[in-house]
């Protein structure tokens, strides 16, 4: 069977329509359109830094323009008549449809075994079960609580001071017992019992199995990518190996994937209702957590954009700063940005801009147009720079 070669640029379009760029943005984007974007792209990254913005709230922005957080909000922790979303780990911590919820059971299932998740929590499935359970009953007994409800847990926090009262409800929240209810503070985590937030309808959703399972995840990673490597693929959901070949094997025999060359990749998949456009219009700044960039050495391959995020880099030995949003500009990365809300003082504070070689001569008025939504977005004044 002849191959089909794609060439890179073409490549990069089909990306970024899969990504949902390339088409014009609502004027006055709502839930439902939250809702169809989130379908499109899966789930959406939950970072806790805010120097400029949660990231779970930028990918909407770049891709519907100014919409209303607290319709996100709603979606997300309201009402439950109203909620769409719940989280999990899927790519890391996610806001998913919940569609998505009986596609992760398998994962469920295996923290629960203690075969999954991170080690120091792992105990709280065998010998130190009990304890966990005990929280679990707490939380039956009195409704949501956060870490910090508990006398145990008081006074820590962040990643390197968890207790072993924090440890046991990340294990069970891995494990299905629990989901977030809400957010509270300073973006801390809220637990409830799972049946109590998430529709029973969707709870009484069929559990398929896991080889089922596997392959939807692949077809909803190759949906979001438009064409991928088999590592992209798996990557999306954090699919091992193992569990990626035979769904990409099977997708493959069915039609769904379609084997092509792009210069430079190895194994690539088309998937089969993927966009080919022969233009992208995109102006969009990305969060360092965006799917479109998350995987970096693919955006490397499609973009020749070499992005790493520096948050943990001494300052000095910053190249661009601090939470560096690249910019897209048509179908390249043409900027990177380190950006600020300066909230107190209402400004976006743009510290450091880099244009990329090459950078077309109208992308520093584009740049700026899009500096100036994104401030208004936020309900800051205006832009320093």
């Amino acid at each position: 069977m002849k191959v089909e070669r794609i060439g890179l640029p073409l490549a990069r379009r089909i990306a970024l329509a899969a990504q949902g760029f390339g088409t014009k943005q609502p004027d006055a984007p709502g839930a439902a359109h939250l809702r169809r974007n989130l379908k499109r792209l899966a789930l959406h990254q939950i970072d806790s830094v805010n120097v400029l913005a949660r990231a779970h709230y930028l990918p909407a922005f770049s891709r519907l323009g100014a919409y209303d957080r607290a319709d996100l909000d709603a979606l997300a922790w309201g009402a439950k008549r109203k909620r769409a979303l719940f989280e999990y780990w899927a790519h890391e911590a996610s806001l998913l449809p919940f569609d998505l919820h009986p596609l992760l059971r398998w994962r469920m299932a295996q923290a629960d075994r203690g075969d999954a998740g991170w080690r120091p929590m792992r105990a709280y499935a065998t010998g130190r079960r009990a304890e966990a359970m005990a929280l679990l009953d707490r939380i039956r007994g009195e409704g949501p609580l956060a870490a910090s409800d508990f006398e145990a847990h008081k006074g820590q926090s962040g990643w390197w001071e968890w207790s072993d009262t924090k440890r046991a409800l990340e294990w069970l929240f891995w494990a299905g017992h629990i989901t977030t209810a809400t957010r509270r503070g300073s973006f801390e985590r809220v637990y409830d019992l799972t049946e109590r937030v998430i529709p029973a309808d969707v709870l009484a959703r069929p559990t398929p199995t896991d080889a089922a399972a596997h392959r939807a995840l692949i077809e909803r990673a190759a949906m979001a990518h438009g064409i991928a490597t088999e590592r992209e693929l798996r990557d999306y959901f954090r699919q091992s190996p193992e569990q990626a070949r035979p769904a990409i094997q099977a997708l493959a025999e069915a039609g769904v994937l379609i084997p092509v060359e792009v210069p430079g990749w190895r194994h690539a998949w088309l998937h089969r209702d993927a966009r080919q456009p022969r233009r992208i219009e995109a102006q969009a700044l990305l969060a360092p957590f965006d799917p479109l960039i998350w995987e970096r050495d693919r955006t490397e391959r499609l973009f020749g954009f070499r992005y790493r995020i520096e948050i943990y880099v001494p300052a000095p030995a910053r190249l661009h700063g601090y939470y560096v949003l690249p910019f897209l500009l048509g179908d390249r990365l043409v900027a990177r940005v380190d950006l600020k809300a300066d909230r107190q003082a209402c400004r976006l504070i743009a510290r450091a801009i880099h244009f990329e070689p090459g950078a077309p001569d109208h992308a520093p008025e584009a740049l700026q147009g899009a500096l100036e939504r994104m401030a208004q977005w936020l309900g800051l004044e205006g832009v320093d720079r």
